[in-house]
C-alpha cells in the first residue's frame, strides 16, 4: 500500500506541518520527562493503528535509552511490573484521551486525580497537548496512508528548526 500523498509537498501543508512541528518541539522542551512522552506517544499510537507513529516513537525511545523490555510491555502496561505510577497515570490519560469516543465519560476522573498526584500545572499542560497532538499526528498518517518501516530516528530534525 502505497502513502496517499506527501502532505508536506505543497506550500499550504508545509506551512501547517511546520507548525504542527512548532508545537511538538514546545512539548518535547517543556519539564514532562521526554521518555515519558515517548511512550505515552507509542501507547497512543499503537491504539490508533498508525504505524509510521509506532515506527517513529519507538525507534526514537529506544536511542534516547529506552529498554526494550518496557517498549514491548507499554501495549499491556496494566499487566506489567515495569512502568512508575506516574507512567501509569499518563499512559491511562493516553488511553482514555485516544478512546474518547468509547466512553461517554471521555477522561474519567479517577484518571484526572491520578496524574494531578504526579505532575505539576505545566507538565499536566504539556501532557494533554501531547496526548491531543499524537492523536492529530496519528490521524493524519492514517488518512494518507503512511507505513511504518522506513522512519530514521531524527529525519524531521532539518524540518523543525
Amino acid at each position: 500500500m502505497d502513502p496517499r500523498m506527501n502532505l508536506m509537498a505543497g506550500e499550504f501543508g508545509l506551512k501547517v506541518s511546520k507548525r504542527f512541528a512548532g508545537v511538538s518541539l514546545l512539548i518535547q522542551q517543556s519539564s514532562l520527562p521526554r521518555d515519558l512522552q515517548e511512550l505515552v506517544m507509542l501507547r497512543t499510537s499503537q491504539i490508533n493503528g498508525c504505524g509510521f507513529c509506532v515506527d517513529l516513537h519507538t525507534k526514537e525511545a529506544a536511542g534516547a535509552g529506552e529498554t526494550a523490555l518496557r517498549l514491548h510491555l507499554v501495549a499491556v502496561w496494566r499487566e506489567a511490573t515495569v512502568f512508575t505510577d506516574a507512567e501509569r497515570a499518563a499512559l491511562a490519560l493516553a488511553e482514555e484521551g485516544a478512546r474518547l469516543a468509547d466512553a461517554h465519560q471521555g477522561v474519567s476522573d479517577e484518571t484526572w486525580a491520578k496524574v494531578r498526584e504526579h505532575f505539576d500545572d505545566d507538565q499536566l499542560a504539556a501532557l494533554v497537548y501531547l496526548v491531543a497532538l499524537i492523536n492529530a499526528a496519528n490521524r493524519l498518517n492514517v488518512i494518507v496512508r503512511n507505513q511504518g518501516g522506513s522512519y530514521e530516528p531524527g529525519m524531521f530534525a532539518e524540518f523543525v528548526k
